[in-house]
């Protein structure tokens, strides 16, 4: 009998290698590519810049929530940001791939495709790789990038009169995981940016050129990012959180959630009380279900803690992860692009401080914690 969909063992390894290949187009920055024992690529600054991180199933993504393009677009735009916050031009990136073998070949092509459509916004390629199988979906990316003839901008280059900037968005991806978790559809822009998050690439070269004097990717929320920034530099960072503009779509999801967690208070209420709906009565509102609570009530691990899930979108602005926006200091007398928003200063002393006060209650996430 024949099967309704092709698995990616019904291709085997090599077919599914080929079948990625055929997706990916070669870079400019390939000298040899997909299909021999490792890529050669040009390295004009004569210096490459390395990183990488995984997406575990479960973990960073439920493919209940997220397409398999979504995926592809995630796993390629955390990679690439990381490039970005050393101030230098993304070329290539290394995909491993683990899945079990009963995954559907077409999950695998629409992961690829977002991972080649995502590399190319941040001007890179798919060079490589390696396939293999695993009880669940793991994706391990290697991206490299070229200074282009710059210093790299490290977290420990911060010194005291620096100004605090940040580019790209807060809050977003923090916000569309409550929404998700709460059952909530709207704003839509939030669930995508949650899904497919969007880094500001061109950003981090653009503050290299501009003399900025560290610079990091906000993966795991603002202030602990910032923590990090403050440790290698040995300075205090002082953010203003007046600074940080309010979002009205952030503002909404913020609404919204609050009204659905009091919605399904009320309908408890009922419940307990015989109104409507009796004992047993048993609709499935807003808080039920298999992802727990309001917010970060489900089993997500890392996203759980990025959703934070509190209906508050200043919090989501400084402790929300996965937005992959930059923040970076700048000498005091630097003049800025628009993209760039001040939200803060660089002091003597150690640590981070937000409207004076010890950051301590706005920690992001941490694997681990």
């Amino acid at each position: 009998m024949r099967r309704a969909h092709i698995t990616v063992a019904d291709l085997g390894e090599f077919g599914l290698i080929a079948a990625m290949k055929a997706m990916l187009p070669v870079g400019t920055a390939q000298l040899v590519g997909i299909g021999d024992d490792a890529a050669v690529l040009r390295a004009p600054d004569a210096r490459v810049v390395a990183t990488m991180d995984l997406l575990v199933e479960g973990r960073h993504f439920r493919r209940a929530w997220s397409s398999a393009f979504d995926v592809g677009c995630k796993a390629a735009a955390r990679n690439l940001a990381d490039i970005a916050a050393m101030g230098a031009v993304p070329t290539a990136l290394l995909v491993g791939f683990a899945a079990p073998g009963d995954l559907p070949a077409q999950w695998a092509r629409d992961f690829v495709r977002g991972l080649a459509q995502e590399s190319a916004r941040g001007g890179a390629s798919v060079a490589g790789g390696d396939v293999s199988s695993a009880d669940a979906i793991l994706i391990a990316i290697t991206a490299l990038g070229d200074l282009s003839g710059r210093s790299p901008v490290t977290r420990g280059g911060a010194r005291p009169g620096d100004k605090l900037a940040v580019a790209g968005l807060l809050g977003r991806s923090a916000a569309g995981l409550a929404l998700l978790e709460a059952g909530l559809a709207e704003p839509a822009a939030l669930i995508a940016a949650h899904q497919r998050p969007r880094p500001p690439y061109d950003a981090g070269p653009q503050a290299a050129f501009l003399g900025a004097t560290s610079m990091i990717d906000i993966s795991d929320g603002l202030v602990q990012d910032l923590g990090h920034v403050a440790a290698a530099s040995e300075v205090r960072i002082d953010v203003d959180s007046t600074l940080l503009a309010s979002d009205p779509q952030l503002v909404a999801a913020a609404a919204g959630l609050r009204a659905a967690r009091e919605d399904a208070a009320s309908g408890e209420a009922a419940v307990r009380g015989g109104g409507p709906g009796g004992e047993g009565g048993g609709g499935m509102g807003p808080g039920s279900g298999e992802h727990g609570g309001l917010g970060a009530g489900g089993s997500m691990g890392a996203d759980s803690g990025k959703g934070r899930g509190d209906a508050d979108w200043l919090g989501w602005m400084l402790t929300g992860g996965e937005d992959h926006a930059l923040a970076a200091t700048f000498p005091a007398g630097t003049q800025l692009p628009e993209r760039w928003s001040v939200i803060g200063a660089i002091t003597v002393g150690r640590g981070v401080r937000v409207d004076g006060e010890s950051s301590r209650a706005h920690s992001g996430w941490d694997h681990f914690r």
